[in-house]
Parts: C-alpha cells; sequence; structure tokens
C-alpha cells in the first residue's frame, strides 16, 4: 500500500510525466475528480492506492541523448502525412548526435481500464506570446509555433520547454519534421528550413530559404521563368506570392500550399523547387498526403486531388466538391486512403469515399459538427477531431460506410481552436491529444476511446492550474 498526498500546485505537467511513468496510476487519476488539473483543490489531503507489487513499473525506452539519434542513412516517409516524422540522410559527422527525429517507444499495459471515463485535461502550456497556429508530433518532441514568430520545442513526457526559436521571421503558418530538418512556412511567402546546431543541442540555427539562392541564380535571367502575380507585378515561378498557409511531406518530397492558390512541389535532398501547380481559384488552406495521392482543400469549397505517375508532373486526379461559397479549412485521410474528410466554414465535417484505385470518390456523409466554422481536423485510428472557431473540440468515432458518430466534445480553450494533433501511443485504453487555440495556449487532453460519452468539461475549468505530487 502506497500513500499518495496531494499538494496544491502550479505546475501542471507532472500529471502528463506520472501517467507516462505510470500508467497504472490513471484509474486514480481519473476517479478522483480533486485530481483535475482544473478543480479547486481547497486543502491537503491524502489517499491510499493499492500498487500490485507483482506488477512493476512499466518499462519505457528512451534514446540516450536529450534528443535523437545518429544520422539517418536513408528516406523513409510514413504512408499517410500532414505533420509527420520522417528520416532524411544528413551531413552531419557520425558522432554528432542531435535533432534527428525518432519514434520512442512506450510499453503500456494492455489490460483495459475497467468503467466508463470521460476525457482529462492534463496541461496548459502558456509560453507562446502568439496565436498557436500549428502543431508537429516527432517522437519525444512536440513542436508548437504560433502567430507571434516563436517555435517552442516541447520534451515529453513531463511537456517541459526544451528550447525556442525562429523569433523574427514572419508569423508561422504551418511546420513539418524531417529528419533533422524542420520546415516552417511563414506569412512572408517563404519557407525556412532550422537544423540543431552542433555546437549546442538545443540551439537550432536557420539552414537554408526557400527557394534557395541557388534556385534564384539559375532561373531569375529567362522572363520565361517570371509569372503574373498581380497587376503590374510579376515574379519567378519558383516564389509564392502570398502567405504559404499549409505544409506536408510524402515520398521525399515537401508540398506548400498557400493564399496565392498554387501547390508547389519542392525535394527534399536539395532543396529545389520542381513544380508549381496553379491548383484553386481561391486560397488553399490545408494539405494531407497518402497513398501517392495529395489532397488540397481550398476556400473555393473543393478539395482537389493530386497524383503522380513516375517521373511526370503532378496531375489532377479527381475533385471532391463541398458545400457552394464555403470555404474548406482543413482535410484529413484515413490510413488506408479510403476515407477523405473535409472541414467547413460553416461547420460541416464532409466525407468522401475513394475507390480502391484512387480515381473517383463518391460523397458519403455531411455532418454538422460545429455551429461555426471547422478550422482543424485530425485523425486517431478510426476517431476524427474537429476543432472549431466555437472554442470547442469534437470528437467522433467512423462507423459503417464513413459516417461520423459523435463521441463527446471537449471545452477548455478561450478562443478559437486552430490545430490538432493525436499521438500514436495509446495510454490507459486511450490517447493524448494536443490542441493549439488563438488563446495563446497548447493543451494536452487525455481521451479514453472506449466509453460511450464524454463529458463536456467547460464547467469544470478553473484559472488556476493544478497537480498531483507523490511522496
Amino acid at each position: 500500500m502506497i500513500k499518495l498526498t496531494i499538494f496544491k500546485v502550479a505546475v501542471v505537467p507532472i500529471s502528463v510525466s506520472l501517467l507516462y511513468k505510470h500508467p497504472s496510476l490513471l484509474p486514480l487519476f481519473i476517479s478522483l475528480p480533486l485530481l483535475n488539473p482544473f478543480m479547486n483543490i481547497e486543502s491537503t489531503f491524502s489517499c491510499s492506492y493499492l500498487v500490485n507489487p507483482m506488477n512493476p513499473p512499466i518499462s519505457q525506452t528512451t534514446s540516450s541523448t536529450p534528443l535523437l539519434s545518429a544520422t539517418a542513412s536513408s528516406l523513409s516517409v510514413s504512408s499517410c502525412s500532414t505533420t509527420t516524422c520522417s528520416e532524411i540522410s544528413d551531413d552531419s559527422p557520425p558522432t554528432s548526435f542531435r535533432f534527428e527525429i525518432q519514434d520512442i517507444d512506450y510499453h503500456y499495459p494492455s489490460k483495459s481500464l475497467s468503467g466508463s471515463y470521460s476525457h482529462r485535461s492534463l496541461a496548459v502550456l502558456s509560453d507562446h506570446v502568439g496565436p498557436v497556429s500549428c502543431l508537429a508530433l516527432c517522437g519525444e518532441f512536440v513542436l508548437s509555433a504560433s502567430q507571434g514568430k516563436d517555435i517552442i520545442v516541447w520534451q515529453q513526457p513531463d511537456l517541459r520547454l526544451f528550447t525556442k526559436f525562429g523569433q523574427g521571421d514572419g508569423s508561422v503558418k504551418a511546420l513539418v519534421t524531417v529528419g533533422n530538418n524542420v520546415f516552417t512556412a511563414h506569412q512572408d511567402s517563404r519557407i525556412r528550413v532550422w537544423k540543431v546546431s552542433r555546437s549546442s543541442e538545443n540551439v537550432f540555427r536557420l539552414l537554408d530559404t526557400l527557394p534557395t539562392t541557388k534556385d534564384y541564380l539559375g532561373k531569375f535571367m529567362k522572363q520565361s521563368n517570371y509569372v503574373q502575380t498581380r497587376r503590374h507585378h510579376k515574379k519567378l515561378w519558383i516564389e509564392h506570392a502570398d502567405s504559404i498557409s499549409c505544409l506536408t511531406v510524402y515520398n521525399g518530397f515537401i508540398y506548400s500550399g498557400s493564399w496565392d492558390k498554387t501547390l508547389k512541389v519542392w525535394r527534399i535532398s536539395d532543396l529545389k523547387c520542381l513544380e508549381s501547380i496553379k491548383a484553386h481559384d481561391d486560397a488553399i488552406n490545408g494539405l494531407v498526403a497518402c497513398k501517392g495521392i495529395v489532397y488540397s482543400a481550398s476556400a473555393d469549397g473543393k478539395i482537389k486531388a493530386w497524383g503522380k505517375e513516375g517521373k511526370s508532373s503532378h496531375s489532377l486526379k479527381g475533385i471532391l466538391e463541398g458545400h457552394k461559397d464555403v470555404s474548406l479549412n482543413s482535410v484529413v485521410v484515413s490510413e488506408d486512403g479510403r476515407w477523405v474528410y473535409g472541414g467547413g466554414s460553416d461547420g460541416f465535417v464532409m466525407g468522401w469515399e475513394g475507390s480502391g484505385d484512387f480515381v473517383t470518390w463518391k460523397l458519403v456523409s455531411e455532418t454538422k459538427a460545429h455551429p461555426m466554422a471547422v478550422l482543424c481536423m485530425c485523425l486517431m485510428g478510426e476517431f476524427l477531431c474537429s476543432g472549431s472557431a466555437d472554442k470547442s473540440i469534437s470528437i467522433w468515432k467512423r462507423e459503417a460506410y464513413g459516417k461520423l458518430c459523435k463521441f463527446g466534445v471537449i471545452s477548455g480553450h478561450e478562443g478559437p481552436v486552430k490545430c490538432l494533433q493525436a499521438s500514436p501511443n495509446s495510454i490507459g485504453g486511450g490517447f493524448l491529444l494536443y490542441s493549439g487555440g488563438l488563446d495563446k495556449s497548447v493543451r494536452v487532453w487525455w481521451v479514453p476511446k472506449h466509453s460511450n460519452k464524454i463529458q463536456d468539461t467547460s464547467t469544470m475549468q478553473s484559472t488556476e492550474e493544478k497537480s498531483i505530487t507523490l511522496f
């Protein structure tokens, strides 16, 4: 029998660390409402929790350095990518152990928790100076960026602020990680490539800016390389003419979508721009790639599917029509590529089913997800999470024929929810969900997979941040 004493403290991320290191404490964390980080704890109290001595703490495999492993020798990218991890060959010396992302293998109990549990808020991270615009998960790290120009790297499981970089380089709209490099898209129409300094593992240095100087020099002399961007103004076709709103990585390429209505394709190995596609009639808001198809969501109310065969250029494979005169702000696709979902400014989430050869798509569901615009979405297996301008996050479960059934609602943000990422690691029969909002905060939630109903805890929130401490 271990005695737990709970004190009123101000460090919320401790509870996240405890769940990673001791998942067996999850039933206690959930069953006692006073342990909710946002509940008022007026006095110190103690309770007893039985730990089975025959069930030792769950092992956790971590890298030997605060950052990551040595350089990879080959490129490996997951089949479906939005802000995903991948590996790329690098010129760092073999002895340089820096920010090369690798998946951390956490081991959790396979036994499901008994009972029905609602979601829980685990942490509120409020170090950004501006509204949080994008998130990325990679191994043991969480990256978040804001319209205040700062990019923060958080280290799990305790979610401590590992490093901060990027100030002064324009509002950050999107980010992805590739090996030990971080690509950030900015409001100034540029993509910046960051790399961990060889002299200090938690200092990021600017490696390059896209388009690169080499790319400029190779094209600026020919008039045929210039395109009309607006009246009496031309730019090289390799340049975006407006804010870059989204990035995705797939099969050795980075795709960038912009408010200038174009989709550009960049080769990761030499950072060269290979294609510029006049993709839409209005701003591009979202990108995702899976099974050889790149999907772009636009304010023109369409999701377009782009494919590439061999060394040929990308071509249009299909158009997924949304509601008329309604902007599509986000797009996600299931791991098998069969289901595509788009979130609209009218609060609807629309679903399409793709054919086996990804040549045709048919509309299979239209779900009124929020009273206000859907700004972001993410998928975790059969669960779809949608964030909205109404400040809430809705959890949906995909059922037969791609239909969405409401699983619950999460409230807590004080502003519109702009970005979402779900962790692939399972914790106590649930998963961790990370959300970024225009209230300048990143929030961490535990979401159960087997509960029939998730309570709306908007009435449980308080301004005081609390956690638990074990003695």
